[in-house]
């Protein structure tokens, strides 16, 4: 296991593992995730020369879960990252690797402070510029209008989710898992849900379970959420009109940090709206884009289904910053 070091902030405490010398290198985890969801990341980026430190974001894991909404706000993740980087590499700036709610998180902090940040690696979702109104504008209209169900239009009123979640957070985290995974078959997420559905309707518990999450994994992340509870996680759904306004100051700058892309040709991220040819998309506002590699077979959870090939394709780019 890597070393604990608990990063006390303005207004916060962060718990982040950490292995390894050299430049710092900050991974962010998303949902329902934490550090641990880097652990096939940790050793390799160590031992190739850098300072490998995966955080657990604020409301997960071992880090603080402050009650309110606003608590999770972009403008308090991109702090806490900046804090993060701050603490542990003071005269240098960092590279940032992000998954799920962590590629947002990372390419906002990117935008925000580039002073602080070397460089950019998204897993999952990709980054192709600012959204022209808030996300909760779009889904409602695709999705909810239509009385068609979507699992952020679900997050949005308080209680609901956390209690279905909380109930058994084993058969949760096993059925939602497994749905976003690139072994489960077409679908396993269910697209013909009405509006007034739960998470868990339609969704299926497999047997066996994908064998990259072994029993001891999941055991993991069960006693974690067992633990802290998933209000902290489903803010971070909440705050999409804050998030908005926060970025619109940053409107129209460009990452132009060095960058990478790495998802899955079977993660709905890519697909939730339609298909598209998002790389074109991507290079627009990412100008030094160095690779944007879609893995074949792959869902959801990138660095823990596919970690062989994440990790060649993050060490290389690594390497060449």
């Amino acid at each position: 296991m890597p070393e604990f070091r608990d990063i006390a902030l303005a207004d916060i405490r962060l718990r982040a593992a950490i292995e390894g010398s050299g430049p710092l290198v900050v991974m962010v985890h998303g949902f329902p995730e934490s550090w641990y969801s880097w652990r096939h990341q940790m050793t390799p980026i160590a031992q190739a020369g850098f300072t490998a430190c995966a955080i657990d974001v604020r409301g997960y894991g071992g880090s603080d879960k402050p009650h309110p909404v606003e608590a999770y706000a972009m403008e308090r993740m991109v702090a806490d990252v900046v804090g993060v980087i701050e603490a542990l590499s003071p005269d240098s700036q960092a590279v940032l690797v992000g998954h799920d709610w962590g590629a947002p998180i990372v390419w906002s902090t990117a935008l925000v402070r580039p002073d602080r940040v070397r460089a950019v690696s998204l897993l999952s979702v990709p980054y192709m510029g600012f959204p022209t109104r808030p996300f909760t504008e779009i889904f409602d209209e695709v999705f909810t209008q239509k009385n068609r169900f979507f699992y952020q239009a679900y997050f949005q009123k308080e209680g609901v989710a956390e209690a279905e979640a909380e109930k058994n957070v084993r058969d949760w985290l096993r059925k939602f898992t497994y749905a976003l995974s690139g072994d489960a078959p077409d679908g396993a997420w269910p697209n013909d849900k009405t509006a007034d559905a739960t998470l868990l309707q339609g969704l299926v518990d497999p047997d066996p379970f994908p064998a990259w999450l072994t029993p001891a994994d999941l055991d993991y992340f069960v006693h974690a959420f067992e633990g802290s509870g998933l209000r902290g996680p489903i803010n971070r759904y909440r705050n999409h009109v804050r998030d908005f306004a926060y970025m619109q100051p940053f409107n129209g700058r460009k990452i132009e940090q060095p960058s990478l892309f790495i998802g899955g040709a079977r993660d709905l991220v890519l697909t939730m709206f339609g298909r598209m040819d998002f790389e074109p998309l991507m290079r627009a506002q990412m100008p030094d884009l160095r690779g944007a590699d879609v893995l074949d077979g792959c869902g959801h959870w990138t660095q823990q289904e596919r970690p062989r090939e994440v990790n060649e394709r993050l060490l290389r780019w690594l390497k060449a910053l």
